[in-house]
């Protein structure tokens, strides 16, 4: 019975994991470049979708909690 729950446990955990992409580090200085200009510009798209949305709505509060200040 213990044997099945650990199995369990672990499968839980790693599907838990599975869930983001693995991304591996850029190795050159070109690769990172191209990295933040990718990330920059997800969160210009980010910023740029929430500033049409609904202020009270649920979706405005849960992708936009960083626009205006604190985090």
């Amino acid at each position: 019975m213990m044997r099945v729950l650990t199995l369990l446990v672990a499968a839980a955990a790693l599907t838990a994991c599975a869930g983001q992409p693995y991304e591996p580090l850029p190795v050159s200085p070109h690769q990172w470049q191209q990295r933040q200009e990718r990330i920059q510009r997800q969160e210009a798209e980010r910023l740029q979708r929430c500033e049409a949305m609904d202020k009270q709505s649920e979706r405005y509060a849960r992708e936009c909690p960083r626009t205006g200040g604190a985090q």
